[in-house]
């Protein structure tokens, strides 16, 4: 072990990666065969860091180890030198695994010999600039400098990357000059699609190293055939080399907050590569979809803000997927198994005594499933594989007497996720399929299927799923919820499934201002709700109009004030920005107040209305003192009575309450976490299970509450900042007689929630 510890650092390793190293054989095998390799090629046990260190590289990255020799003589020699050049040449012997290797092919694809002087650096860094001279002009700084930067290293493959940049630099000062404070200002919030943005950043993050279309076969676990290479030549014939995406939900449940992670990520990555996404229906069980759900996934999607480009459905391709199974079988890869479906449940199932049957055997067999000859569960097809998780052979096609809503009883097998997802991706030519964690177990099915027809195989990426706290949104578990009554619908505006957040009043541009936030990486993320509330208030800030509402009212008659008396207040719809809009409200003897802005008794630190305290009306420029308190026969509060004075002759007074006069009457719906404990599936914290820990306080509905006239024209899901209350939104339970809101999220982060 010492030996070869020495060797190791001897080409730049610390001691601790030599050991490291050390640790993975097949990787410490490969490096010493390398360094043994190259000291002998350079005649001296002297090898130089940079050398060193594509030698490791290298060893760590190469899975065809024929080629170990070879690329350990390119480095050696000094005709791979850089790491760009390394990934070029471990690209080319992965996509070309045939002997002989074509060495001037190889070392034409690698850039050896190739040198880019500075005059070709400076003379393509000043036709890119030329193309987008115009934008740069008219944005200067502002201008996104990255476009430059990928332009030109495009086209200086081989070229330095610092003397790029250098040259990218100095030739944008000398159009622009030196930066000025108007370039340094910061930029204006402008809430659009920010997520858009975020992606270049996604494309940054180490976990996702993106391939371009048509590069399959650089990624990491690419299974590479010996077809491969012509498949991807003709599916970028047809592609023309466009990203393609899709979203592929199953209509059998709500969209959720996680659902708008993967379709900010599914249709904002195909939009920033100009590419395009299909929102797929994954519509392979009859028996738990509905046609609500298809449309209710539709409207999400385009209430985010995208278009598919197609809307297609698994269902399009049941000719075609039954015809790719009999081809399975026929080559040996898929055969009918009798074993019942609580057999094969669990990792550990015995494996069949079916799976070796004659392949006309299940041909018949097959056939015979497909005209209605077995029972439910009597016969399945599975596929001859293992997958990732060690599970044998997946279920392919399973027998199920339910009209299909598209079919009808045309069919009575229907293909399982395991067989369909990957071969409607590679029908639809999708490049990036992009999918949450849990289904890196199905990965290797996904290649193994493609290459077993010998279609083109698409390359699946994960992605960590998000989930907040406080709530649930498992189907099963929300279906639970409004079978007990604990909420009215998928709609109910104290879960987090989109058509609820849409009730409650959420923005579809803070959601996903939230999922650009939340990023996208390996490891799932677990969020606080109200992180997702601070990107609602921030929208809603600039987009909400304020009004007056009175939640609990108070009478107040202004007696002096003559009985007729009535004026018209202009009050601003955005007091900071008072070019957008205003609205009028009329002010009478009568008016209005929320109870708790009045207090009998004064206390230290209170600034309201108290029998020796006045206050001010905010917007109507009077300053109230209370003459008299009346109450009901049980000592309650019911009316002031109180006069008022123009502020400009009045002592200033510590506080502006909000009021209404000549009001609306309205409902106001006020909501709380739906579970009282942060992980209401977990059973540690939970014993009891989810429908144990509801919060008894999540929903209160004030009846009797009031708000201006302005909203009498307002439409379903209108926004509002109801002044010193919250943001509210029009629920459709709205009526022409009584207008009902939904309170979005209070005005500030509650303190006291955790």
């Amino acid at each position: 072990m010492a030996d070869s510890v020495a060797l190791f650092t001897s080409i730049g390793l610390s001691e601790q990666k030599a050991k490291e190293t050390l640790k993975n054989e097949a990787l410490s095998s490969a490096l010493k065969d390398a360094v043994v390799q190259a000291q002998k090629l350079l005649g001296s046990t002297n090898i130089d860091k940079g050398t060193g260190t594509l030698l490791y590289s290298m060893a760590s990255r190469l899975r065809d180890t024929r080629r170990l020799a070879f690329l350990t003589e390119h480095i050696a020699k000094r005709k791979i030198t850089t790491d760009l050049q390394l990934s070029a040449a471990l690209d080319y012997v992965k996509s070309h695994p045939q002997d002989p290797m074509d060495q001037k092919a190889f070392e034409t694809a690698c850039g050896v010999g190739v040198v880019v002087t500075p005059e070709q650096i400076e003379d393509a860094v000043e036709l890119i600039i030329r193309k987008h001279k115009q934008q740069l002009l008219a944005e200067r700084y502002r201008f996104n400098m990255g476009i430059l930067m990928g332009e030109a290293r495009a086209a200086l493959k081989w070229a330095d990357g610092k003397m790029v940049k250098n040259e990218v630099d100095m030739q944008v000062l000398h159009h622009l000059g030196p930066k000025t404070e108007a370039d340094l200002e910061k930029k204006p919030k402008v809430w659009v699609l920010i997520h858009l943005y975020c992606l270049n950043v996604y494309m940054l993050n180490k976990s996702f190293v993106f391939i371009f279309p048509g590069e399959n076969y650089k990624t990491e676990g690419y299974v590479v055939t010996p077809n491969t290479m012509n498949l991807l030549k003709q599916h970028l014939e047809i592609t023309g080399g466009q990203v393609r995406t899709r979203f592929p939900p199953e209509p059998n449940g709500i969209l959720h907050i996680g659902h708008a992670k993967a379709i900010n990520f599914n249709f904002g990555y195909a939009k920033a590569n100009n590419g395009i996404c299909f929102l797929r229906y994954d519509d392979t069980n009859p028996e738990k979809e509905e046609e609500k759900y298809f449309t209710a996934i539709k409207d999400m999607v385009e209430w985010l803000g995208y278009t598919p480009y197609a809307i297609t459905h698994a269902s399009d391709n049941f000719q075609c997927l039954y015809e790719l199974a009999v081809e399975l079988i026929r080559r040996g890869h898929a055969y009918i198994c009798h074993q019942r479906g609580e057999e094969l449940k669990g990792h550990n199932a015995p494996p069949s005594p079916w799976r070796d049957r004659p392949i006309e055997e299940s041909l018949v067999l097959f056939e015979r499933m497909k005209n209605g000859m077995f029972a439910e569960g009597e016969a399945t097809l599975r596929m001859k594989m293992v997958m990732e998780d060690g599970k044998m052979d997946p279920v392919a096609y399973r027998i199920k007497y339910t009209p299909h809503h598209r079919s009808g009883d045309a069919w009575c097998i229907y293909p399982t996720y395991d067989y369909t997802h990957c071969l409607c991706d590679s029908i639809e030519h999708i490049t990036h399929s992009l999918c949450t964690k849990e289904f890196q177990a199905r990965r290797s099915s996904y290649f193994w299927l493609c290459n077993a027809l010998d279609v083109y195989c698409p390359v699946q990426w994960e992605y960590g799923r998000l989930n907040l706290t406080y709530t649930v949104v498992s189907k099963r578990k929300i279906i639970k919820l409004v079978e007990t009554g604990t909420v009215r619908d998928w709609d109910d505006p104290r879960l987090f499934t989109l058509t609820a957040l849409r009730r409650r009043g959420f923005p579809p541009q803070a959601i996903n201002n939230f999922c650009a936030r939340v990023g996208v990486t390996v490891a799932q993320t677990t969020m606080e709700p109200h992180l997702l509330e601070a990107c609602v208030r921030e929208v809603l800030n600039d987009t909400a109009p304020r009004i007056m509402a009175v939640l609990e009212p108070l009478k107040v008659t202004i007696t002096n004030l003559p009985a007729n008396a009535q004026t018209e207040v202009r009050i601003p719809d955005f007091p900071a920005d008072e070019t957008k809009g205003s609205h009028v409200v009329p002010f009478s003897k009568t008016i209005y107040i929320e109870q708790s802005d009045f207090r009998e008794v004064m206390e230290k630190g209170y600034k309201r209305l108290t029998p020796d305290q006045s206050v001010g009306l905010r917007h109507a420029g009077y300053i109230i003192s209370v003459q008299r308190v009346i109450k009901d026969g049980s000592g309650k509060v019911v009316e002031l009575e109180v006069t008022c004075a123009t502020s400009d002759s009045a002592e200033k007074p510590k506080a502006f309450i909000h009021w209404v006069s000549q009001p609306l009457k309205c409902e106001v719906r006020l909501y709380e976490r739906l579970f009282l404990h942060k992980n209401p599936e977990d059973s540690a914290e939970v014993p009891g299970g989810f429908l144990s820990d509801i919060n008894p306080n999540s929903l209160q509905v004030v009846e009797s509450a009031l708000v201006d006239r302005s909203v009498s024209k307002a439409k379903v899901f209108d926004k509002f900042q109801f002044e010193r209350v919250g943001y509210f939104s029009v629920d459709p339970d709205s009526t022409a007689d009584k207008m009902v809101f939904n309170r979005t999220v209070t005005l500030k982060e509650d303190p006291g929630k955790i």
